[in-house]
């Protein structure tokens, strides 16, 4: 589908100078295996108020809220597992310490993109919200589950707030449903292909109801 196509180049483009060779690689090969749904979804949203928008002039857009999402979804995954615990101290070029460091380019470069936006401030929010959930997450009598399940519905409304206020048109209430059910339809990791979730030919709604029906199974997004 056009929109993963778009959101995936973004999003490998916008990291294309990071060095070391090694973090390059690591960063490149995340996302060339990512599942483009925040990225599509930004751009579903832009075109849900806009169906004449240029899918294009959303690819930086698109592009932040996915690194955004592909480094919270890595800092998750590696305080869950903790690959410290048995690492060997003196072992300073650990495989976490690079995907560390990877989370966090992940998550800066998707801030620049999103930085002169009108969702810089709910992109802030979303890192914040994901900081709480996961410090909430280590009491005894924490809902681990819907914890961690929360860092998709968060990036899905980014993902909406990106992609409206492209033509000043921010999501209301219906759009917020909209997105919570969507996030509730993806349990856990890893989010399906955008194509599976949306439709390979995913058209936008109905700007009179954006985002009342994005989610449509279909083939694979290539």
């Amino acid at each position: 589908m056009e929109q993963a196509v778009l959101a995936r180049r973004g999003a490998r483009e916008a990291v294309a100078d990071i060095e070391p060779r090694e973090l390059h690689e690591r960063i490149d090969s995340i996302l060339a295996d990512a599942s483009m749904v925040p990225g599509v979804l930004v751009i579903l949203s832009a075109q849900s108020v806009d169906p004449e928008i240029d899918p294009s002039s959303v690819e930086d857009r698109a592009a932040g809220v996915q690194l955004i999402y592909e480094g919270l979804r890595l800092t998750r995954t590696l305080a869950h597992a903790e690959p410290w615990a048995d690492a060997d101290p003196a072992d300073a070029d650990t495989d976490a310490d690079i995907a560390v460091l990877a989370a966090d380019v992940l998550v800066a470069r998707g801030f620049y993109l999103l930085a002169m936006t009108d969702a810089a401030g709910q992109a802030v929010e979303t890192v914040r919200s994901f900081g709480r959930d996961q410090t909430r997450r280590r009491e005894p009598d924490a809902d681990r589950e819907a914890l961690d399940r929360s860092l998709e519905a968060d990036v899905f409304e980014l993902a909406a707030v990106a992609g409206t206020t492209v033509v000043d048109a921010p999501p209301g209430d219906a759009v917020r449903v909209a997105i919570n059910e969507l996030a509730g339809s993806t349990e856990g990791e890893p989010l399906p292909d955008a194509a599976v979730l949306f439709g390979a030919d995913a058209s936008p709604p109905l700007a009179s109801d954006p985002i009342d029906d994005l989610a449509r199974p279909s083939a694979t997004d290539p």
